[in-house]
């Protein structure tokens, strides 16, 4: 593939020096390009349409976010604002990607002197809670309308219609196996309760909000002296609740095991961990989050697990068609573990509660 031709199709300054594989993603295939002179270097990506299919809601969302961002910064008078907001260059037919014939591609301006970090501390989950939070308080009152890149992707009704799907058509014949019914038990006792958020919209007590959808540290970008410049990876910015930002990251960040270890003694809920993302988080949302989201951020936290665990047992029951596995039985680690996760997370719930309250009084 000629990725200098691919590069020519969009309005960029300069002269291309080299184009080399550039990150660690694993949805869009990604690389830099390096200019000569005085000229921005840039980031070119290969947009899967296979995850993400429409790629002009897609790339309106991320212009539309970008935009508002951009605007806010203006407005306070935010120094080195080319830093703070990621910028995407339209090809040369004014459009924001270019269609070679088989693959999409876009390419934005690659924000100089920057890091990023990967791995959850203390300390990382404050500064994820806060950046995240104000990343929601500067997209509270964008005019645009955006739409689903991933459509239902957080979505508890659906993701049960899902599994009873898998558990009737039931094709790898495990829906019979008898650990399978007794997590599928634990699922539909659950079920109820925690498609309450879906409920509650739909009677007008719970607000959707404009969400990143992939809280982790790894989508911040942070200067050199660990300064916050700006949040990345837009593809999964959609309307959804704030539970979507708030228990994905405890998800992971506060599972004290990695999500398929089949060592469930190892499995528990790091409350440390919950309690900085916790006060991070309410920290910059305190400008739009309404009473019923802050009661319901302990639901939140264990919402995550649990719609993971559905996701697992239900690719299980359907032979591993999704999650890519590396034994026959991964999925059901996976299923157990999450389970585990999803009730210590429950058992956590007064500790929750009492330390939000505490710290809306602070």
């Amino acid at each position: 593939m000629d990725l200098k031709n691919i590069v020519s199709q969009f309005a960029i300054k300069g002269k291309v020096k080299d184009i080399a594989p550039f990150g660690g993603g694993l949805i869009n295939h990604t690389y830099k390009v390096t200019t000569e002179g005085d000229a921005p270097d840039y980031v070119l990506q290969n947009v899967n349409v296979a995850v993400f299919p429409d790629i002009d809601l897609l790339m309106n969302n991320i212009v539309e976010v970008t935009g508002h961002i951009r605007k806010k910064l203006e407005a306070a008078n935010t120094p080195d604002i080319d830093r703070k907001v990621l910028q995407f260059i339209p090809a040369n037919d004014g459009k924001m990607y270019y269609f070679d014939g088989e693959k999409y591609w876009r390419i934005m301006i690659c924000i100089p002197d920057c890091v990023t970090k990967t791995g959850v501390s203390i300390e990382s989950a404050y500064i994820v809670g806060e950046t995240f939070a104000n990343f929601q308080a500067m997209l509270a009152d964008i005019p645009a309308q955006l739409g689903e890149p991933i459509k239902d992707f957080h979505n508890m009704e659906w993701r049960i219609q899902q599994l009873k799907d898998a558990i009737a058509a039931n094709k790898s014949g495990r829906a019979d196996e008898p650990e399978v019914k007794e997590i599928l038990k634990d699922i539909f006792d659950r079920a109820d309760e925690y498609c309450k958020a879906e409920r509650l919209y739909r009677e007008g007590k719970l607000p959707k909000r404009i969400c990143h959808c992939d809280t982790k540290v790894d989508n911040i970008l942070f200067d050199k002296d660990d300064n916050v410049l700006c949040v990345i990876d837009l593809d999964t910015v959609m309307p959804s609740f704030i539970f979507s930002d708030f228990g994905d990251f405890l998800r992971s960040a506060a599972n004290t095991t990695v999500e398929d270890d089949p060592d469930l003694s190892k499995v528990s809920f790091n409350f440390d961990i919950f309690k900085s993302f916790t006060k991070g988080y309410l920290k910059g949302a305190a400008s739009f989050i309404t009473p019923i989201e802050i009661e319901n951020l302990p639901f939140a936290t264990a919402l995550f697990p649990y719609m993971t665990l559905v996701r697992f047992i239900a690719d299980y029951i359907n032979g591993d068609i999704y999650f890519h596995c590396k034994y026959p039985e991964h999925n059901l680690v996976r299923s157990r573990n999450q389970l585990k996760l999803t009730k210590c997370v429950e058992a956590a719930f007064p500790q929750m509660e009492a330390f939000i309250a505490e710290q809306l009084k602070a």
